[in-house]
């Protein structure tokens, strides 16, 4: 794992998820907004989520450099969040994605993280091109979107999904 870098902004630390991440990934993918904005991942148990990070993010960290990362407030030590550059089927290009423990919103801190990945993603990772889908109710995902500097170019369905989402995308 320590051969994956960790970020760091005015507030926060940006560090790899790893198995011992495996209790706050279980609360934050148990939240009301991630099942409802993000979609229910079935994870039942610590267990689970444990199982869920070594066989789907830890495959694509290992492939790619990057993956989900868990947002660490500096001052307290505390998870707060997740915020994430993934290689989605059915997706163009490479999607942002964050979450927040629902204490943690409003606060600037999504913004703070995502911006940091972006710049990351442009400048130390190669990325070209990052898109970002949400759902057409997710309005705070929007204005974040748009703050990022993401433009919307449409709507779009993923693979298994009949929900049509919008699609925004970044080019560096």
């Amino acid at each position: 794992m320590s051969t994956y870098k960790t970020f760091t902004t005015e507030r926060l630390i940006l560090k790899p998820t790893s198995e011992a991440d495996d209790e706050f990934v279980f609360e934050l993918f148990n939240t009301q907004k991630w099942i409802q904005n993000i979609g229910d991942r079935n994870i039942k148990s610590v267990a689970m989520a444990k199982e869920y990070i070594l066989n789907k993010m830890q495959p694509q960290l290992e492939r790619l450099g990057y993956s989900n990362y868990t947002i660490i407030r500096k001052t307290d030590q505390v998870k707060i969040g997740a915020c994430g550059l993934y290689d989605r089927e059915g997706l163009e290009g490479i999607d942002i994605g964050f979450a927040f423990l629902p204490e943690y919103e409003g606060k600037g801190y999504a913004f703070e993280a995502a911006h940091k990945l972006v710049k990351v993603a442009f400048n130390e990772f190669g990325i070209k091109g990052i898109s970002a889908i949400t759902s057409k109710n997710n309005i705070s995902s929007q204005k974040l979107l748009e703050k990022l500097g993401l433009e919307l170019i449409g709507t779009t369905k993923l693979p298994n999904d009949n929900q049509e989402l919008l699609h925004y995308k970044i080019e560096n």
